[in-house]
């Protein structure tokens, strides 16, 4: 090779390995693709463990002046089987299913709905025996075409409405609790099932 030609062949070499650097390998692009799925993958875990994680003794809260509907129980229902006018209503989104605080005008909510998707019976009935101790409250049992519920029922002096009745009942692992601020639990208990109703639990 004349030592003309030299310069022009170290740059055409310089230029290939350049090119060569700079264009991703079937190896580089697969391993680009498998840190992405695992990262897609490490979300979507992560979302699933906030959800499940929410601990058992969680209690919805809602200030007034959201007047934000609940999405699975009517506003006038409500107001009606408790026996209170309806004066603000709210969601709480940190529940994988929203949970529902009616206000009339006490300071206190007139009514608390919660729904409790859990990972098992066991943990959806430790959700019940939170809201309605075993050892202050009474059984509560009822059947629907999808299954049998049971938990507990009665009166309350502490909770989220204040002195009232709460009604709790878990079946297979989804849990549903109802507090009123009135003493008989009957209103408590007709929320809950239709809440219960209204989803097809």
């Amino acid at each position: 090779m004349s030592l003309s030609l030299l310069p022009r062949a170290i740059s055409l070499v310089v230029a290939a390995g350049i090119l060569t650097a700079c264009t991703p390998q079937p190896e580089q692009e697969e391993l680009a693709d498998v840190s992405t799925t695992s990262t897609s993958a490490d979300g979507s875990a992560s979302e699933s463990v906030v959800a499940s994680a929410v601990p058992v003794d969680t209690l919805p809260h809602v200030e007034r002046g959201t007047n934000e509907a609940c999405p699975y129980l009517d506003t006038q229902f409500v107001a009606d089987t408790n026996g209170q006018r309806m004066t603000d209503q709210g969601v709480d989104h940190s529940f994988d299913t929203p949970a529902c605080v009616f206000y009339s005008y006490p300071d206190e909510p007139q009514a608390v709905v919660m729904v409790r998707n859990m990972g098992s019976f066991d943990e959806a009935m430790q959700v019940v025996d939170f809201a309605a101790p075993i050892d202050s409250t009474s059984p509560a049992e009822f059947s629907t075409d999808a299954g049998d519920w049971s938990g507990g029922r009665g009166p309350v002096t502490d909770s989220p409405t204040g002195a009232g009745s709460v009604y709790a009942v878990g079946k297979d692992s989804t849990a549903v609790v109802v507090w009123s601020n009135q003493e008989q639990s009957v209103k408590a208990e007709t929320l809950a099932h239709q809440v219960i109703a209204n989803l097809g639990l």
